[in-house]
């Protein structure tokens, strides 16, 4: 069962990310109030940037159908990372990501991902795709439906499959189909 807060801030991060106006009632909790005070506090666009790179991290945690605490660990650490935000603010900016890649799945995948494609420079989405592989070998081994979920956020992102294929070569070794090689041979 999802937690409340994040839901509730799910409208906050659509906001956000250009899809439209907030309707939950006047019902934020203190918790979503602070977070979105903190992310309102930033340019309007650097809010963006984050909400669209926390989502698209959720989307490969997501991609094999769960996501492990190793994987949420490694998300809050990008987050951490690439926001500055307080640890609290990072984890609740992780869970609301998580709750609304859960929620939306692939109705919001590419619509967000082209989003963050606009709002960030060619480094900012090298960044993204090596946290992404980071995310998902968190727990020891990318699995073949992380992996492909990459190379087609990698895709959307503008990246030519010669360029993916480089991003993807330090990770090599966490590869499922590598591993069961190595296992075999």
């Amino acid at each position: 069962m999802l937690r409340p807060v994040p839901i509730l801030a799910l409208s906050f991060l659509l906001r956000w990310l250009g899809g439209g106006a907030s309707d939950d009632g006047g019902a934020e909790t203190d918790t979503v109030h602070r977070i979105a005070a903190r992310l309102e506090s930033l340019p309007p666009e650097r809010a963006r940037f984050l909400a669209a790179f926390a989502y698209v991290l959720a989307r490969v945690a997501a991609a094999d159908l769960r996501i492990t605490e190793t994987e949420v660990a490694a998300m809050e650490q990008a987050v951490a990372d690439t926001a500055g935000l307080a640890p609290g603010e990072t984890a609740l900016a992780v869970e609301i990501a998580k709750s609304q890649a859960r929620l939306l799945g692939g109705t919001e995948n590419y619509v967000v991902t082209r989003r963050f494609r606009e709002l960030s420079t060619r480094e900012e989405r090298v960044r993204l795709v090596e946290c992404l592989y980071a995310v998902a070998a968190a727990d020891g081994t990318i699995s073949p439906t992380e992996s492909a979920e990459i190379a087609r956020i990698a895709d959307e992102l503008g990246f030519l499959p010669s360029e993916a294929v480089a991003l993807r070569a330090p990770w090599r070794d966490r590869l499922a189909e590598v591993q069961g090689l190595a296992r075999n041979g």
